[in-house]
C-alpha cells in the first residue's frame, strides 16, 4: 500500500477519464511542486537518460528518505512531483520495498509516456532507489 498521498494521485486518475485531463493534472502537479534552487541544478545532482534537464537532490533525514527535484519539463515537473509523494517520509527499507513500476502502472503513465518520458522516470526511480541502498 502506497503513502496516502500517492493514493490520493491513483484516486484522482481514476475520477478523471481522459489521459488530457490527466496529463494537465500531472503539469498542475508540477507547477505546485516547490522549486529547486539553481545551486543544486549541478552535475552530480542531474538525473542522466532523461530526454529533457532533470535534478533530483534526495536526503534522508531522522530516518525518513525525503528530496527536492526540478526539470525544465512541464511534464518531467509534473512526474517529479508524483515520485516525492510516492517515496518522501518512507524510511530507507520501505522506500526499497516500494516497487514503483507498479505503483506508477496504476496511473497509468506506462501507457500514455513516451519511450523517452518513460526511460526518464525510470532514470530518476533508479536515483532514489541507489541512495536509499547507499543509506542502509
Amino acid at each position: 500500500m502506497a503513502r496516502e498521498e500517492f493514493e490520493e494521485i491513483v484516486e484522482t486518475f481514476e475520477f478523471l477519464d481522459d489521459w488530457e485531463d490527466r496529463y494537465r493534472h500531472v503539469i498542475e502537479m508540477g507547477k505546485a511542486f516547490p522549486p529547486l534552487d539553481d545551486a543544486f541544478k549541478v552535475p552530480a545532482t542531474k538525473v542522466e537518460g532523461c530526454a529533457s534537464q532533470v535534478w533530483l537532490v534526495p536526503t534522508i533525514e531522522d530516518g525518513k528518505f525525503e528530496f527536492r527535484g526540478a526539470s525544465d519539463a512541464m511534464i518531467v515537473q509534473g512526474l517529479i512531483a508524483i515520485l516525492h509523494e510516492l517515496f518522501a517520509g518512507l524510511t530507507v527499507k520501505e522506500v526499497l520495498a516500494t516497487d514503483a513500476h507498479a505503483e506508477l502502472a496504476r496511473l497509468g503513465l506506462d501507457e500514455h509516456l513516451s519511450s523517452q518520458r518513460s526511460n526518464g522516470l525510470r532514470a530518476m526511480v533508479q536515483r532514489i532507489m541507489e541512495t536509499a541502498e547507499r543509506a542502509v
